[in-house]
């Protein structure tokens, strides 16, 4: 993708975003966008910091910490991982990234709270849940949900901030709406669960479904293919 192209998906994908804030009835800063740049080269994403993004997520830490070597120059720039996460991969998101979305077992929390340098700050995980009850994804059921959360909130180099969800492809808005609302719900539920957390975050809507997962309430949407194109095979 040339500059231009990039610009010009950009603006469009903000723009959308502004859109389905404003419908939502929300503020102009209800939400922002996470750029999903896995498989797309560091000086892609450089062009998309020159144009005011910030928060970039990526899926496969090898590849993650040769852009970041790449672009260790660019001020500002946050780092989201959002991929499964195995346990001899969590030192390396512990020391290089700000945040976690994909969280869902005790054993990586306790791993990431053990190997998080102590100058680096907390570092800021959502649990990812499986919302739609699907035996092959990943993340942890709603019914284990406050227990694993408690824990979490528990651990001191770890910020609980909120929860990550990738629903069921769902046709139309209505239907689409389902799994985030189950979604926000069990965010209210966690906040009065755990009055003292810093929970102000629903990582949940893709290109498909951004303005339903708008509508419930998302703080970050991930947005990858709308701002940087086909993505390239592994």
């Amino acid at each position: 993708m040339t500059d231009p192209m990039l610009r010009k998906s950009l603006v469009a994908a903000r723009e959308r975003l502004a859109r389905a804030l404003a419908d939502a009835g929300r503020p102009t800063d209800g939400a922002r966008l996470l750029a999903v740049s896995k498989t797309k080269p560091a000086a892609m994403i450089r062009a998309a910091w020159q144009l005011g993004q910030r928060d970039f997520g990526e899926n496969y830490v090898q590849e993650a910490l040769d852009k970041q070597a790449a672009l260790a120059d660019l001020e500002g720039i946050v780092w989201h991982f959002i991929g499964p996460l195995q346990s001899n991969k969590t030192r390396a998101v512990a020391e290089h990234f700000a945040w976690v979305h994909s969280l869902d077992r005790e054993k990586i929390a306790v791993r990431l709270n053990d190997q998080r340098p102590a100058a680096l700050g907390p570092l800021n995980v959502c649990l990812q849940v499986n919302v739609s009850g699907e035996a092959t994804k990943a993340g942890v059921g709603l019914e284990a949900l406050g227990p694993l959360a408690e824990r979490i909130a528990s651990l001191p180099n770890l910020r609980l901030r909120g929860l990550m969800a990738i629903p069921a492809p769902a046709e139309g808005l209505a239907e689409q709406r389902l799994p985030f609302a189950r979604l926000h719900e069990a965010l209210q539920e966690l906040r009065r669960r755990l009055p003292s957390a810093q929970l102000d975050t629903l990582s949940m809507g893709m290109t498909a479904d951004l303005e339903a997962a708008v509508l419930e309430g998302a703080t970050l949407v991930r947005l990858g293919t709308a701002i940087f194109g086909e993505r390239s095979q592994r």
